[in-house]
């Protein structure tokens, strides 16, 4: 059992790894009809953000900079696909006390900048996908909520769509009681069954966690979860550009 976990924790998006933002954004947008949010260029990577339905997040991160990147890397080994979930945290020193404290290795902790601090925890320890710990306070940054500028959204449907609702990450892992240590009592999620599942929610965050138990097979990422009323052709296994599967879900 976790002793002490974060306080506060409210998970925030979850981000795919993509070789191309705007071809991405052609399914994202043109098909999922999700709204342009956040976004811009970061040292290793550029980002680009999508709200739906509900308020759920995806986030989108093409590499840019050094060719041996994280995010290079991470396409030349598996290609595009979900590649971290995000919570923010009230305090990031404190949360990461709370990680280390739970067994857990912090990597990659910065606090460089005023406004966006972060750490994560490695997917080898934390069932297949990275865990990213934010501490955010834009208006020290002189940011906000603004529309993203970059890189522009490609045409889609006239009109576009209505967005869907992301309902959140649906996971495998080995092990439901490591899932219910990580994500209920360390990261502070609310869990209840659905079957053989474990269903995570946090207070104030319109995404879940839906993890199911798979002794055998790898853990990590399985699909996306959207959920709508309306008629919506998904490709059968994962989207070329995306590279996540998506699972229609009835909430």
């Amino acid at each position: 059992m976790v002793r002490g976990g974060i306080e506060g924790a409210k998970l925030d998006h979850v981000a795919c790894g993509v070789e191309s933002i705007v071809e991405a954004a052609r399914f994202v947008a043109g098909v999922l009809g999700g709204e342009p949010w956040l976004g811009g260029p970061s040292i290793h990577f550029v980002f680009a953000q999508w709200r739906f339905e509900g308020g759920g997040l995806l986030e989108l991160i093409e590499p840019a900079g050094p060719p041996n990147g994280f995010l290079r890397r991470f396409l030349s080994s598996r290609g595009p696909g979900v590649h971290h979930v995000t919570f923010k945290v009230e305090d990031l020193a404190l949360a990461c006390e709370r990680v280390r404290a739970a067994g857990l290795d912090v990597v990659g902790f910065d606090d460089s900048s005023p406004g966006w601090k972060e750490a994560f925890v490695h997917p080898k320890q934390a069932q297949g996908v990275v865990v990213q710990l934010a501490e955010s306070h834009p208006e020290l940054d002189g940011g906000g909520n603004e529309p993203w500028a970059f890189p522009p959204s490609p045409p889609g449907p006239a009109p576009a769509p209505p967005p869907v609702r992301l309902v959140g990450l649906h996971l495998a892992a080995r092990d439901l009681r490591a899932a219910q240590r990580q994500w209920g009592e360390l990261l502070g999620g609310t869990a209840s069954r659905r079957g053989e599942d474990l269903v995570f929610i946090w207070p104030d965050s319109p995404l879940r966690i839906r993890v199911s138990p798979d002794p055998e097979g790898p853990e990590g990422p399985r699909a996306l979860e959207l959920a709508t009323a309306r008629r919506l052709e998904l490709p059968p296994g994962p989207h070329p550009a995306l590279g996540a599967r998506l699972e229609r879900v009835a909430s």
